[in-house]
This record gives C-alpha cells, sequence and structure tokens, in this order.
C-alpha cells in the first residue's frame, strides 16, 4: 500500500495534530481486557485524517498473550477455528478508541467489551506496518465477533460507528 492510499497515521508523523488539554495522553499505558488482564500497553495513536481524530490504539501486545495465541492455530479450519495466523514479530494490534475507557487515576486503558482470549486469537501486524482499511474491518468484525459488517461505504463513514466515538485528539 503506498503512502498516498494510507488511511491511518501515527499521531507523531502529524506536526499539526496533538492530545487535547483536556485529554490524558495514554502512550506508555497498560490496556486491560475485559477480565482485567494485562494484555499490552499502549505504543501509539492511530489518526485518521479525514476523521481528523484518533480512531485507534496501537498496543504493543504483552508476550503471554501471544504464546497464548499460537495455541489456536493447531486446530483444523474444519473444526470450527478461522482465526488468524500471525508470523514472528507481529506483536502489535488496534483497540478502537471507542472500545477503550481511560482509568486516567491509575493510567490504565480498560477494554471492558474484549476479552484476551479474542485479543489473544487478532491478526497483528509488526510496528511501523501500514495498515490497510481490509485489516481494519476484518478486526472490527472480530472484536464484535460479527462477520455481518461490511464497508459499503469503505472508509467514507466508517468512523461513525460507536466503536470510535471517543476522541484524544485537538486539530490546529
Amino acid at each position: 500500500m503506498t503512502d498516498t492510499n494510507r488511511n491511518l497515521f501515527n499521531l507523531d508523523e502529524l506536526s499539526d495534530y496533538k492530545v487535547a488539554d483536556n485529554y490524558s495522553d495514554v502512550r506508555g499505558w497498560d490496556v486491560k481486557d475485559a477480565n482485567n488482564r494485562t494484555i499490552g500497553k499502549v505504543d501509539h495513536l492511530l489518526v485518521n485524517k479525514f476523521a481528523e481524530r484518533v480512531v485507534y490504539l496501537d498496543v504493543e501486545v504483552d508476550e503471554t498473550l501471544i504464546e497464548e495465541g499460537h495455541n489456536t492455530y493447531q486446530d483444523r479450519v474444519s473444526a470450527g477455528v478461522h482465526e488468524f495466523l500471525n508470523k514472528e514479530g507481529e506483536n502489535h494490534l488496534i483497540i478502537p478508541i471507542g472500545m477503550a475507557f481511560f482509568d486516567e487515576k491509575n493510567k490504565l486503558v480498560n477494554t471492558n467489551q474484549i476479552d484476551s482470549s479474542t485479543f489473544a486469537k487478532a491478526k497483528r501486524f509488526k510496528n511501523g506496518d501500514v495498515i490497510d482499511f481490509g485489516y481494519e474491518l476484518n478486526l472490527i468484525r472480530h472484536y464484535r465477533g460479527d462477520n455481518t459488517i461490511h464497508s459499503s461505504n469503505a472508509a467514507d463513514g466508517f468512523y461513525d460507528r460507536e466503536e470510535f466515538n471517543n476522541s484524544l485528539l485537538s486539530h490546529k
């Protein structure tokens, strides 16, 4: 995918964007799942320039979760397991900003809608990889357990979904 087709940018790449004054910068904060298990740390904030806001948290996944996820790929597809196959070095995943809650007092990000098993089975990527819209769509389907979610209007209007109903960003 070329840079001109990029849908998402690290906040650090965009000089005219910053975390809004009334929000904490959650980069470096631990991320907890629905069962209060640490699944990783927020590494980057991902911005969609057309929506003019942060739409995802880029999370560096905890090694124990990666190890747990490898076991699911031993099952045959015919056994009902249709998960992603992750490769060595793919240790990042994204979480829609609206599926996260911020505990500023304890500097934690909570994802009470997603459990560690769902995270362990999610398709990951390498730090710095360009994320395409297909990956975003598949991950939303995976987190929601709903394969009927479609991209009838592609990325246009996609960020109006409830999964993106939050923002940490201000635009100069």
